[in-house]
């Protein structure tokens, strides 16, 4: 079973592991992350192989300062712009790579781009420590809802590998947002931490929606984050046997008969709600309902972001494993 340390435990431990080519899961402002060395192959196999993720799917390059990024991608002047404004946050890049930069071709599945971000805390000293970038997507089984503590983590995937660094909930609770550059615009591929509108407010533009096509960057599988309840979203209505995950002071009619309730945010506070997501869905997931429905979440601000992972998780489950 994994052992547990504390981060001002852990440094040393961390840094060993990563150097033999392990994995250690780490603390972000986001979610808990599956860290391995980006440069070494062996370490990011163990990634995939801890997750069960499939192989098209990138991993994100975190990296400790913006030399780092820049010895690993190429920026234009909006992704650099971006870089200085939200770095390190919640922000993903995705940026041409650039020649030669020892990232391990499972990082970019084959792609000439590379996803880059700059964590805050433990993650990023643990990088400048290590001196090369770590790939780390979500510290969980793939497809399931990603961990905010240790204790999820380890219930999840403590038999799979040696260390789980604890630091608290984290405090976003939702992954990164990613955009991309596309000439002299940017493209949201994935709302997250920070809300599209000041990405906008930042650029001064609008950030484009829809269009990709294929995998391009992490979370873009259709179903993703998925319990192994069934998911209902929108649930004016509560049916016999349901779980129910609340949103604001309103209630779905018959709410008192859910097998199960817990409300995102009382308040609609949706900073509070992206911070309870994972948990919450963790927590219904367990209580033995085979549906959990959902009452409506505003789309506005962080809600882009917690609609997205709703809807994934609320998708249509086929043989393809999604990755987180």
């Amino acid at each position: 079973m994994a052992e547990i340390l504390a981060v001002g435990e852990a440094l040393e431990r961390a840094l060993a592991l990563l150097r033999g080519g392990d994995v250690v899961a780490i603390p972000t402002e986001t979610v808990y992350g599956l860290a391995g060395d980006a440069t070494n192959g062996i370490g990011v196999a163990r990634i995939f192989e801890a997750k069960g993720r499939p192989r098209f799917n990138p991993l994100i390059a975190h990296v400790a300062d913006m030399a780092m990024a820049e010895r690993i991608a190429l920026f234009d002047p909006l992704s650099k712009k971006l870089a200085l404004a939200f770095w390190p946050g919640p922000l993903t890049l995705v940026l041409p790579q650039r020649p030669g930069n020892g990232i391990h071709p499972l990082v970019t599945a084959g792609l000439d781009t590379i996803a880059s971000r700059m964590p805050r805390g433990f993650g990023g000293d643990l990088i400048a420590r290590l001196g090369r970038p770590l790939a780390a997507p979500s510290a969980n089984s793939s497809g399931k809802i990603s961990a905010t503590t240790a204790q999820a983590v380890a219930g999840d995937l403590g038999a799979r590998i040696k260390l789980v660094v604890d630091g608290g909930a984290t405090p976003v609770g939702l992954e990164s947002t990613i955009v991309k550059a596309e000439g002299e615009r940017l493209r949201l591929l994935r709302p997250g931490g920070i809300a599209a509108e000041d990405i906008e407010a930042a650029i001064g533009m609008k950030l484009l929606r829809g269009g990709a096509t294929g995998v391009e960057a992490p979370g873009m599988l259709a179903s993703h984050y998925a319990p192994g309840a069934a998911m209902r979203l929108n649930a004016g209505t509560v049916g016999e046997g349901e779980a129910l995950l609340g949103f604001g002071s309103r209630r779905a009619e018959g709410w008192r008969r859910a097998a199960a309730f817990l409300n995102l945010s009382e308040a609609a506070d949706l900073r509070e709600a992206a911070s309870n997501l994972f948990a919450y869905m963790q927590d219904l997931d367990r209580s033995g309902a085979r549906t959990i429905a959902v009452e409506p979440v505003p789309f506005d601000g962080l809600g882009e972001a917690i609609n997205d992972r709703l809807s994934r998780a609320a998708a249509p489950r086929d043989n393809t494993q999604p990755a987180t």
